[in-house]
C-alpha cells in the first residue's frame, strides 16, 4: 500500500505527511480543550491571585493614568491574566465616601481644629458626586472626653498618639451621622497654598462683593481683605483668604456662607486640573504628594489617589450636589450650648436622625415619604421632620468688652467669639487699670435681656455678676459690659 494517498498532492513532491488519525486527533481536541480551561481559570483567579495595582508612579502612562503595558508575549500574558483593575473601598456598595479635613497646622493658633469638615461623597454607577459640608461648632459626642465641638475631634486624636487625628476624626463623624467613610485626606493651611499654587491658580466666580475687616494676620493682629463680585483668578494665599473668611459683610460673615465658598474653591481646583491636564501625570501627582509631607496626612495609597483621579475626569461640576448643614430657617441646626456654658449647634430635633437620613439619600428619593428629585429631597426632610415656626431673632443688646490684661488683641479675639453667635459688640478697648485678676459680665442696663447675658456667658465661659468694679466707667448707650481678667481662657 503506497504511503500517501492518491489525493494528497505533496505525494508527488516527495513531501513526508503523517497521516491524522482519530486517535491523534481526539489528543490534539483534548490539549485545545485542557489549555482552553487553564486560560479561563487564569482570567478567573484575576481577581483572587491578581497582583493589586503598583503603587509606584512611574508603573502608569501619562494622562491616561491606565497601568503600562509591559513588553514581551510572556509578560503581556501574565500581566492579562495575572493583574485586576484597582477596585476602591465601597465602590462595590456603589457609594464611596472621602473625608477631607483643614486645619491651621502648627505656627497657628489651635494648630489642630479643624476649620474645614467636608465629606466628599461618590456614586460610581452614574458618576455622581456630592459635597456635603459640617459645620465646625456642631455639638457630638466623642467617645472620652463627651459632648464637644466636632472640630475638636482631630485635636483629641492628635494629643492622644501622633498622626492619629485624621484617622479619629474619621471614627467620631462614621459614628454621628452612621455613615462609612472609606478614605480620609488631612491637610493644613500650608497644603492647600501649595496645591493651588502647583496648578497655577484657580479661577472663582464670586457671587457678590465683600469685605472682611477682622481676618487674621501675624503677631495675632488684624487685616481687612475684600472680594468683588465675578470672575477672579487666586493664588493659594487668596483662595486661602476667600474659604477662610467668617466677618465678612453682605451675608458673608457665617460659618455656612464660608463653607460654601470652601466648596467653590474644591470644584475650581478639580475643574483646573482636569481641564488643562494639569496634575494628570502619575510623576507629577506622586511629587506634588511628596512635596507636601508633614502637610499631608491620608490613608490612601498611591493608587488609590490615581483610581480617584480617574473617577474625577468623568464628573460634571455643574451636576455636583451640595448640602450645607446649618442653622438657617430650613437648615437642620439651631443654637445651643453644653452644660459647660460653651455655644454649641445641635440638631434641632433633638438627634441625628434626620440629618443621616439626607446623607444615606441624597442621590435618592426618600422611600415611602416623598417622590420629589435629588434637589427638593433635603427640603423636604427638613419640612417633614423639624419644627416649622422661625427661630427667634438675635438679642440686640449693645456690648463692650474691655481687655483688663496686658495680652495684646484679648478684646477683639473675644469680640470676634461674641460676634460668631449673632451678639452685637459695640465697643471694644481695654480697662483703665491694668492688670485686672477677675474676669466678668455685668448688666449696666435694666433693659439687659437675659437672652444675651446668657449667650454671652456661654459663648466667653466668663460668669455673670452684680457689682461693677471701681473706677470703670462706660456709656450709657452700653447694655452689658464684658471685663476680661488674667482668669480669663481663650
Amino acid at each position: 500500500m503506497d504511503r500517501y494517498p492518491l489525493s494528497d498532492p505533496r505525494a508527488e513532491k516527495g513531501t513526508s505527511v503523517r497521516m491524522q488519525t482519530p486517535q491523534r486527533r481526539g489528543r490534539l481536541f483534548l490539549v485545545l480543550i485542557i489549555a482552553g480551561l487553564i486560560f479561563i481559570a487564569g482570567c478567573g483567579l484575576t481577581y483572587l491571585l491578581g497582583v493589586d495595582p503598583s503603587n509606584n508612579p512611574e508603573d502608569y502612562a501619562a494622562e491616561s493614568l491606565e497601568p503600562k503595558k509591559p513588553e514581551g508575549i510572556i509578560k503581556k500574558i501574565q500581566h492579562f491574566v495575572f493583574s485586576k483593575d484597582k477596585v476602591l473601598e465601597g465602590e462595590k456598595d456603589d457609594r464611596i465616601n472621602v473625608l477631607l479635613l483643614g486645619m491651621g497646622g502648627l505656627g497657628h493658633d489651635g494648630p489642630y481644629l479643624t476649620d474645614t469638615i467636608i465629606i466628599a461623597s461618590i456614586k460610581p454607577s452614574t458618576n455622581q458626586i456630592a459635597m456635603i459640608s459640617i459645620p465646625r461648632d456642631l455639638g457630638v459626642d466623642i467617645p472620652g472626653y463627651g459632648p464637644q465641638k466636632i472640630n475638636h475631634a482631630n485635636a483629641y486624636g492628635e494629643t492622644d498618639k501622633s498622626g492619629w487625628g485624621g484617622a479619629f476624626a474619621t471614627e467620631v463623624i462614621e459614628d454621628t451621622f452612621d455613615i462609612d467613610i472609606q478614605y480620609y485626606a488631612r491637610i493644613d493651611f500650608q497644603a492647600f497654598r501649595d496645591i493651588i499654587d502647583e496648578v497655577g491658580g484657580v479661577s472663582v466666580n464670586i457671587e457678590r462683593s465683600f469685605t472682611d475687616a477682622e481676618f487674621p494676620a501675624p503677631d495675632e493682629e488684624y487685616q481687612t481683605v475684600s472680594f468683588q463680585k465675578g470672575v477672579q483668578q487666586m493664588n493659594g494665599t487668596r483662595a486661602l483668604m476667600f474659604a477662610r473668611s467668617r466677618h465678612g459683610n453682605n451675608g458673608e460673615g457665617s460659618d455656612f456662607a464660608r463653607s460654601k465658598r470652601q466648596q467653590k474653591i474644591l470644584l475650581a481646583l478639580k475643574e483646573k486640573v482636569f481641564s488643562a491636564s494639569t496634575l494628570l501625570n502619575p510623576l507629577k501627582i506622586n511629587g506634588v504628594v511628596a512635596s507636601l509631607d508633614k502637610h499631608l496626612t491620608t490613608n490612601m495609597e498611591f493608587s488609590d489617589i490615581i483610581a480617584l483621579v480617574k473617577l474625577g475626569k468623568e464628573f460634571d461640576s455643574a451636576n455636583i450636589i451640595r448640602l450645607t448643614i446649618d442653622s438657617s430657617p430650613d437648615g437642620f441646626l439651631e443654637n445651643g450650648y453644653t452644660s459647660g456654658g460653651a455655644f454649641i449647634l445641635r440638631p434641632k430635633t433633638g438627634d441625628f436622625d434626620t440629618i443621616q437620613k439626607a446623607i444615606k439619600y441624597i442621590f435618592d428619593n426618600v422611600p415611602d415619604e416623598t417622590d420629589t428629585t435629588n434637589g427638593e429631597v433635603l427640603r423636604e426632610i427638613v419640612k417633614n421632620d423639624t419644627p416649622t415656626q422661625a427661630p427667634p431673632p438675635p438679642p440686640d443688646d449693645k456690648i463692650a468688652v474691655l481687655n483688663g490684661t496686658w495680652r495684646a488683641g484679648l478684646a477683639a479675639r473675644a469680640t470676634k467669639v461674641l460676634r460668631d453667635d449673632k451678639l452685637s459688640v459695640a465697643l471694644i478697648g481695654n480697662t483703665e487699670d491694668r492688670p485686672t485678676d477677675d474676669s466678668g459680665i455685668y448688666a449696666l442696663s435694666p433693659s439687659a435681656s437675659v437672652d444675651a447675658l446668657e449667650k454671652t456667658k456661654g459663648a466667653l465661659g466668663i460668669a455673670i455678676k452684680e457689682t461693677i468694679p471701681d473706677g470703670v466707667s462706660i456709656d450709657s448707650s452700653i447694655d452689658i459690659l464684658v471685663i476680661l481678667g488674667e482668669d480669663y481662657q481663650e
